[in-house]
């Protein structure tokens, strides 16, 4: 099997990482399955801004890992959660670096949520 590619932020493809001094609630609904004041704002090249959670922000028991992944050339492997809520599966929702690259270390321990599947307000 072929090593995967990793490739170092830049000028061509920069990735900043920020506290965020606000905070950031993530609802599925009703339903609060995150709330904090330390979230982390990752900013990489023309994408939206993701916030990442700390996993001890994260209402864990609402998270299942599936078997789904991805690979970023610029963060690495992506593992992925999906969230039970009200008896109904969110699939692959959630995702995490639990293993990051060294340019985005900070990330580690911490939990994405797709914003169009959540309601997510940073205030």
């Amino acid at each position: 099997m072929a090593e995967k590619p990793m490739k170092i932020p830049g000028p061509d493809h920069p990735i900043t990482i920020s506290r965020n001094s606000g905070r950031v609630v993530v609802r599925l609904g009703d339903i609060v399955v995150a709330d904090s004041q330390n979230a982390l704002t990752l900013r990489e090249a023309s994408y939206p801004a993701v916030q990442y959670i700390p996993r001890a922000d994260v209402e864990m028991t609402m998270l299942r890992r599936s078997d789904h992944a991805s690979y970023c050339p610029y963060k690495g492997d992506a593992s992925y959660f999906s969230v039970v809520a009200n008896g109904a599966a969110l699939e692959n929702a959630v995702w995490s670096y639990e293993a990051p690259y060294d340019a985005v270390a900070a990330i580690r321990d911490h939990l994405a949520f797709y914003p169009d599947r959540f309601q997510i307000t940073d205030a």
